[in-house]
C-alpha cells in the first residue's frame, strides 16, 4: 500500500474521501466486468444469428460438424467420421468455422 493512501485512510477527518477511494476502484472493475460480458454476449448473438447450412462449427460439448439443415432453437449436424446426424440446440454452438477461414488457414 503506498504512503498517501495509507495517511488518507488513517486520517480522522477525510472518512468520506477515504471510503470513496475504497469504493470507486470496486465501482469501475465492476462495470467493467458487466460491459465486457454484454459485448461477448452480443456477439454470440450475431454469430448465432449468421448459421447457415454449411458452416463447420464446435458445440459446447465438443462436437465437431457440418451444419445440414436449421430449425428456430436447433441445428441438424452431419458428424464425422460415420457421416452421422444428430441434433442439437443452436445455444451449445460455441464456434463457427466457414470455408473461407479454412482456406485462410491452409
Amino acid at each position: 500500500m503506498n504512503m498517501p493512501l495509507l495517511l488518507l485512510l488513517q486520517a480522522g477527518g477525510g472518512g468520506a474521501l477515504g471510503g470513496m477511494v475504497l469504493f470507486l476502484p470496486l465501482a469501475l472493475l465492476i462495470f467493467y466486468m458487466f460491459y465486457s460480458q454484454q459485448r461477448r454476449q452480443k456477439k454470440w448473438q450475431g454469430m448465432l444469428e449468421q448459421l447457415k447450412a454449411g458452416d463447420k462449427v464446435t458445440t459446447s460439448g465438443g462436437l465437431r460438424g457440418t451444419i445440414m439443415a436449421l430449425k428456430d432453437d436447433a441445428i441438424h449436424l452431419r458428424v464425422p467420421p460415420n457421416n452421422l446426424v444428430v441434433e442439437v440446440t443452436k445455444a451449445s454452438v460455441v464456434q463457427v468455422s466457414t470455408t473461407e477461414e479454412e482456406v485462410k488457414t491452409k
